[in-house]
């Protein structure tokens, strides 16, 4: 039988399913200024889905390090679109109210994976 989640794990999965949740709201409108940026996050919001079922099974090696991977990804991805632009398109307005709240939840999602490894037991 399988143990309750943590609360760890359930702020976890909370926040990276929201991630992704927010990619998928916006990918209709991503294939409209790209197609690889809306393609991008399609892939965003699968990686979430999966990541959270990977938190869920307690695997901290893969179900959190994809967490990391999408959260951490797509925050870069944000502040590059802003600044530098993505290739083809130029920078984006930074105070999209959707793009303010991704960016909250994943920075939320890396702050509570870091706090979670420092007392983490070295993994075997």
């Amino acid at each position: 039988m399988r143990a309750t989640p943590s609360a760890v794990q359930g702020a976890g999965i909370s926040l990276i399913l929201v991630t992704g949740a927010i990619h998928f709201i916006d990918a209709p409108s991503s294939f409209g200024d790209a197609t690889y940026k809306g393609l991008l996050f399609l892939a965003n919001g699968i990686a979430a889905i999966v990541a959270a079922f990977g938190i869920y099974r307690g695997e901290r090696s893969w179900g959190w390090g994809l967490g990391v991977l999408v959260a951490g990804g797509a925050l870069v991805g944000y502040v590059i679109s802003r600044t530098l632009g993505l290739p083809g398109l130029a920078p984006d307005i930074w105070l999209e109210p959707l793009g303010i709240l991704s960016l909250i939840v994943e920075a939320a999602f890396l702050v509570l994976f870091a706090r979670s490894r420092r007392g983490a037991p070295p993994e075997a």
